[in-house]
């Protein structure tokens, strides 16, 4: 039976993790337990797309720190960061480095799972977006300078006799060189090449 999604839990406190545990358990997620934020680094290679739900104050690396480290690693993951009273200020930093949300202890299980829920599905746009335009920059990679000067005369609207006439080339090579653009950038109109050629930053200012 599938389950809802991957849930890390660093905590240094063994009751907290115990209690975690039982609950996304229950809750039909996939519970894995870190006693410390390093452990989990330690595994960060083996660690499938999920949410992170961790303490903000721990022994070691803090959460604020571990938040840190993987915005270093490019890991897509969700991060949920706990804390405690009077720790609003870390929260707020560990939102500007890209903790998802944050939740003051002791808090209601239903909110704690509802928020795991909009972690994961918020990640997962995010992580299939970064793949897409991760995959649209490859497609600019392997056009050939000539190829993306042409795409770059195209979004910017010039036609082929006016991108021959800046590079000194027939009308007809421009034409070879149009059709490789579109077969490599995989693009089914101009419209669709410019959308493709904007999301991956090629343009020029």
């Amino acid at each position: 039976m599938a389950t809802r999604g991957n849930v890390y839990v660093i905590d240094d406190d063994e009751a907290m993790r115990d209690s975690l545990h039982f609950l996304l358990d229950s809750a039909d997620f996939e519970v894995s337990l870190f006693e410390t934020a390093q452990k989990f680094l330690d595994h960060l290679s083996t660690i499938e797309f999920g949410c992170v739900v961790s303490d903000v104050r721990m022994p070691g690396i803090d959460g604020v720190e571990l938040l840190k480290r993987l915005k270093v690693s490019r890991a897509s993951l969700a991060v949920i960061i706990m804390t405690g009273h009077g720790d609003i200020p870390l929260a707020v930093e560990a939102m500007k480095l890209g903790a998802v949300d944050f939740l003051e202890k002791p808090f209601e299980d239903d909110r704690l799972v509802a928020m795991i829920d909009a972690a994961l599905r918020q990640a997962e746009a995010g992580a299939r977006d970064e793949a897409m335009t991760q995959d649209i920059a490859a497609r600019v990679a392997s056009l050939s300078p000539r190829e993306r000067q042409v795409m770059e005369g195209l979004v910017a609207g010039l036609s082929n006799k006016m991108i021959a006439s800046d590079y000194n080339i027939s009308p007809r090579t421009i034409e070879v060189y149009r059709a490789n653009v579109m077969t490599k950038m995989q693009a089914s109109s101009l419209s669709e090449l410019v959308r493709l050629a904007m999301r991956a930053r090629a343009l020029k200012d």
